[in-house]
C-alpha cells in the first residue's frame, strides 16, 4: 500500500495548527473561561424553552385535523381535566353540584381558558365515574405548547386540592407534558451528581494521576455548557424536546472522556520518550489528534441524519448530539492542548495509586530506599511498571492471538450470539407515548390512569374525523351511517357543526374496538380515510397519529440509513484505504446494537425486569425511540471503531504484518476502548435511573449497547473477520488507491511511519480499566520502543 502523503505538518516540532493552539496557552484558557461563563448565561433556562412533546409529523393529516379541530371546536379537543372526587358522596349530591359549578365557573373565567365542559353542564356518563362518586370539568388552554404550558403552571396550584366537599386533582395531556418536562430537569440534575464522582474515581484509575483525571471532565463540562447555549439560540426559531438535554449531558461527558483519554494519553506517552511539553503536544495533534477529528465528524454524522425526520423530537437529538460532539472535539484540540503545554511533566502529579502502595509498603516494613527512591524513577518522577501493569497491554495481545488462532470458531459463535440476542426485536410493536410513561405517583398519571379504569368506554381510544366544505344535514346524516357500518366501530357521535357556507366544519367522534393504537385501531384509521364522501375529511387521534408517524418514519429511514452508511464508508476509507473494511465497520457496528435492540422489546415492550427498573410497561415502543438510539449507539460505535482501526493501519503501514498489526492495534487500544466504554455506560446508566420510561429506555439501552460493542464486537469480532479476511483486508483497486493516497487520512505521520510505544518507564495504570499498558515487548519479537520500522509501500490484491 501506497505510504499515505499528510497535509498536516509532519516534522517533530510545532506546526501551523499546534502553534495556533499553544502560542500562547494561558490567553486561549482565559478566553475559553470567558466564553463558558457567557455559555452558562445565554443557556440558563433553556430547559424552560423546551417542549415535551414532538413525535407527530408537522405535516400530517392528523397534525392538520388537530389544528382545525383545536381552532373550531376547542370542547372537543380539551387539554385539561379536573378530577373532582367526592369521596363517600355521590356527584350529583347538592353540595357536590354546588362546589362542582363554582369550581367550573372560576375556570371559566381564567385567561386563556377556552372549550370548558363538566359533567354537571351536560351530563354526560363518558364524564361521569362508574361508581358515581367521581366526575370530570374539562377545558383547553389555548396558545402553543410553552405558553399554555405557562398558563397551566399559573392556574393550576389555584384548583388542586381540597375545595368544600370535594378533593380535586389536575390532569390532561397537557398537565401530562407540563409534569413529564419537570420530571426530566429533576431526574437529570440526579443523573449528573450519581455520575460525575463515580467518573472521575474511574478516570483517577485510568490515569493514576488526579490531574490528569480532571482534564476531562473539565472538557466535558465545556462541552455542555456550550451545547446548552446553542440550544437556547436555537429554540428561538424552532421547538426543541427537553428530552435532548439528556443527549447533551451523556454525550458531553462521555465524548470528552473518550477524546481527552486518547489526547492525554499520546501526551504522556511523548514526555516519558523525553519530549518537552510543546513537541510532545505537536505530536499528540499530529497523531491522536487527527483521529479525534474523525471519529467527531463519524458520530455527528450518525446523529445529523435524524435531521432527515420530521418530528421535532428526534431533530432536537441531532442539533444537540452535533453541537455538544463538535465543542467536545474542539475542546480536545484546542482547550486540552493549552492546558497540556502549561502543565507538562506535571499532568502526572497526584498519583494516588503511588500514594496507595506506599501506604502498604509501610505497613509491611517501613520506608524502605527502594520506596524512597521510587517516586525519583523516569521522567517526571513517574515509576517503573509492575509486573501487572506491563502485564494490562500485553493481556490485550494474547486475548488477540487466541481469537485470531480461532477465528472461524469466534466470528461464527459471536456472531450468531448477536443475532440471537437480536431476536426478540421481531416481535417489536409500535405506539405513541401517553401518561404511563411517568411514573405511577405522578399527579396527572394517577388521573389517566383512574379515567382508564373507573370511567366508561375508552377516553384515549376515540378518533375524530373532520369534515369541511359546504354539505347539507342529509349529507353529514348519511355519511355518518356509512361509517358506523365499517368494522371495528363500536359507536360513532356526532356530527357537530361549526360555521357557514365554504368555512362550514363539522366533527365526529368514533370509538373502535379494542386498544386505542392496537392493530384494530390502525385499520379503522385506514377505512375511514379511504370512505368516499362528499366534503373533505381527515382523521385525527391516537391511532392515526401513530399512523402518520409510522408512514413518515418509514419513507425517510432508508434516506437516514443511506446518509450513516455512505459516509460511513467514504470515512473509513478515507483512514484506512481498503474497500472491504468500511463494509466491514458497517455491517459489525450494526451487528453490535442487536442485544440493545432484542433487549428494548424484552424489557420495555414485554416487560421483563419492570418492577425492578421501576417502570410500566405498554406493550410497545414509542415509535421514534429505536430510531434515535440506533442513531446514537451506531455513532459510538463507529467513534470505538476508529480509535482502533487507525493504530491496526498505522501499524500494518508500518511493518506489512497484517495479523501483528491486528494484535498490536487491540493491544495499544483494548484498555482504551474498554474504559472509555466503562465510563461511558456509567453516564448513560444514570440517565437511564430516570423515572420516564423513554428516557430510561435510551439509557440503559445505549449503556448496553456501547458495553456490548467494546466487550464482544471490538474484542472478537473485529479481530476474527480481520484474521479470516487476511491480506485482502486491504485490498483497493488502482484508482481508489491513488484516491486515499492523495487525499487518506491516518493517525500516524510521514516521519514515525507508527505511533512509537512508551518505554519501560512510562506511568502506567495498575487498574483493569487501564488505558493501555506499557509495551514491553512487541508479540511478534520486534520491539515497540526500539528503532521504528520503515513504511512499507507495497501492493495488495
Amino acid at each position: 500500500m501506497a505510504e499515505v502523503k499528510k497535509a498536516l505538518p509532519t516534522g517533530g516540532g510545532p506546526g501551523g495548527w499546534t502553534r495556533f493552539v499553544t502560542a500562547r496557552p494561558r490567553l486561549t484558557l482565559l478566553v475559553a473561561l470567558v466564553l463558558t461563563a457567557l455559555a452558562v448565561l445565554a443557556g440558563g433556562g433553556v430547559a424552560d424553552r423546551m417542549g415535551s412533546g414532538g413525535w407527530e409529523d408537522p405535516d400530517a393529516e392528523s397534525t392538520y385535523a388537530t389544528e382545525v379541530l383545536e381552532r373550531e371546536f376547542p370542547a372537543s379537543q380539551p387539554n385539561l381535566l379536573l378530577l373532582v372526587d367526592a369521596g363517600d358522596a355521590p356527584v350529583d349530591s347538592p353540595a357536590v353540584v354546588a362546589e362542582a359549578r363554582r369550581l367550573a365557573e372560576r375556570l371559566d373565567a381564567q385567561p386563556g381558558v377556552d372549550g370548558l365542559g363538566s359533567y354537571w353542564a351536560t351530563g354526560s356518563p363518558a364524564l361521569r365515574s362508574k361508581d358515581g362518586h367521581e366526575a370530570l370539568i374539562a377545558a383547553r388552554i389555548d396558545g402553543e405548547e410553552k405558553a399554555a404550558g405557562e398558563i397551566l403552571q399559573r392556574i393550576a396550584p389555584e384548583f388542586r386540592g381540597t375545595h368544600g366537599p370535594v378533593e380535586v386533582s389536575v390532569g390532561g395531556p397537557l398537565a401530562v407534558r407540563h409534569e413529564m418536562q419537570t420530571i426530566i430537569q429533576e431526574d437529570l440534575l440526579r443523573a449528573e451528581v450519581i455520575a460525575l464522582p463515580i467518573t472521575l474515581v474511574l478516570l483517577v484509575m485510568v490515569f493514576g494521576s488526579a490531574v490528569a483525571a480532571l482534564l476531562p471532565l473539565g472538557i466535558g463540562v465545556v462541552a455542555i455548557l456550550g451545547t446548552n447555549a446553542v440550544l437556547r439560540g436555537i429554540t428561538e426559531f424552532t421547538d426543541v424536546s427537553v428530552f435532548a438535554q439528556n443527549l447533551t449531558t451523556a454525550l458531553g461527558l462521555g465524548l470528552a472522556i473518550d477524546y481527552a483519554l486518547f489526547v492525554v494519553r499520546r501526551f504522556r506517552e511523548e514526555l516519558a520518550t523525553g519530549a518537552d511539553a510543546r513537541t510532545a503536544v505537536a505530536t499528540t495533534l499530529r497523531t491522536a489528534g487527527r483521529t479525534v477529528l474523525f471519529s467527531a465528524l463519524t458520530v455527528a454524522v450518525s446523529l445529523a441524519a435524524m435531521l432527515v425526520f420530521p418530528q421535532y423530537f428526534l431533530r432536537s437529538f441531532a442539533y444537540a448530539g452535533i453541537a455538544v460532539v463538535l465543542l467536545a472535539a474542539a475542546a480536545a484540540l484546542i482547550l486540552l492542548p493549552a492546558a497540556l503545554v502549561l502543565l507538562g511533566d506535571r499532568v502526572n502529579a497526584l498519583d494516588l495509586r503511588r500514594l496507595l502502595r506506599r501506604e502498604g509498603r509501610a505497613r509491611g516494613a517501613g520506608r524502605s530506599e527502594a520506596g524512597a527512591a521510587d517516586g525519583a524513577s523516569g521522567p517526571a518522577g513517574a515509576e517503573a511498571p509492575t509486573g501487572a501493569e506491563a502485564a494490562a497491554g500485553a493481556g490485550w495481545g494474547r486475548a488477540a492471538a487466541l481469537v485470531m488462532r480461532r477465528a472461524p470458531l469466534f466470528a461464527v459463535a459471536t456472531a450468531t450470539g448477536l443475532v440471537l440476542l437480536g431476536l426478540p426485536f421481531l416481535g417489536v410493536k409500535f405506539g405513541t407515548a401517553d401518561d404511563r410513561q411517568l411514573p405511577a405517583t405522578a399527579e396527572s398519571r394517577v388521573v389517566q390512569d383512574q379515567l382508564r379504569d373507573g370511567f366508561p368506554g375508552n377516553p384515549g381510544a376515540a378518533l375524530t374525523v373532520l369534515a369541511e366544505g359546504p354539505a347539507t344535514p342529509e349529507q353529514y346524516a348519511d355519511y355518518r351511517e356509512r361509517i358506523e357500518k365499517l368494522d371495528g366501530i363500536t359507536r360513532v357521535d356526532g356530527p357537530v357543526t361549526s360555521g357557514t357556507g365554504e368555512r362550514t366544519h363539522a366533527s365526529y367522534t368514533v370509538v373502535p374496538e379494542g386498544e386505542g393504537v392496537g392493530a384494530g385501531a390502525q385499520r379503522v384509521v385506514g377505512e375511514l380515510r379511504a370512505e368516499q364522501a362528499p366534503f373533505d375529511t381527515s382523521v385525527t387521534g391516537a391511532a392515526a397519529v401513530l399512523v402518520d408517524s409510522k408512514e413518515a418514519i418509514g419513507e425517510r429511514l432508508p434516506w437516514a440509513a443511506g446518509i450513516i452508511a455512505v459516509v460511513t464508508l467514504v470515512l473509513v476509507f478515507l483512514l484506512t484505504g481498503s474497500v472491504l473494511i468500511p463494509l466491514q465497520a458497517v455491517v459489525l457496528n450494526a451487528l453490535s446494537l442487536t442485544a440493545m435492540f432484542g433487549a428494548v422489546v424484552w424489557v420495555f415492550q414485554e416487560g421483563h425486569l419492570s418492577g425492578l427498573l421501576g417502570f410500566t410497561p405498554t406493550g410497545d415502543i414509542e415509535t421514534t425511540l429505536p430510531v434515535l438510539m440506533f442513531c446514537v449507539a451506531f455513532g459510538l460505535s463507529m467513534d470505538y471503531g476508529v480509535f482502533l482501526l487507525s493504530r491496526i493501519k498505522e501499524e500494518y503501514d508500518a511493518t506489512g504484518d497484517h495479523e501483528h498489526a491486528v494484535r498490536f492495534g487491540l493491544r495499544r487500544t483494548g484498555g482504551l476502548i474498554t474504559a472509555a466504554a466503562v465510563i461511558l455506560a456509567v453516564v448513560m446508566v444514570a440517565i437511564g435511573t430516570s423515572r420516564v420510561t423513554n428516557t430510561k429506555m435510551l439509557g440503559l439501552g445505549v449503556a448496553l449497547a456501547v458495553l456490548m460493542d467494546a466487550m464482544v464486537v471490538r474484542s472478537l469480532l473485529v479481530p476474527s473477520v480481520m484474521k479470516l479476511t487476511g491480506r485482502l483486508t486491504w485490498w483497493a483497486p488502482g484508482p481508489l488507491r491513488r484516491l486515499h493516497d492523495r487525499f487518506g487520512i491516518s493517525e500516524g505521520g510521514e516521519d514515525t511511519g507508527r505511533i512509537s510505544g512508551p518505554p519501560e518507564s512510562e506511568p502506567a495504570p495498575a487498574s483493569g480499566l487501564s488505558e493501555s499498558g506499557p509495551a514491553p515487548g512487541r508479540e511478534s519479537g520486534a520491539s515497540e520502543s526500539g528503532p521504528r520500522a520503515e513504511p512499507v509501500r507495497e501492493k495488495v490484491g
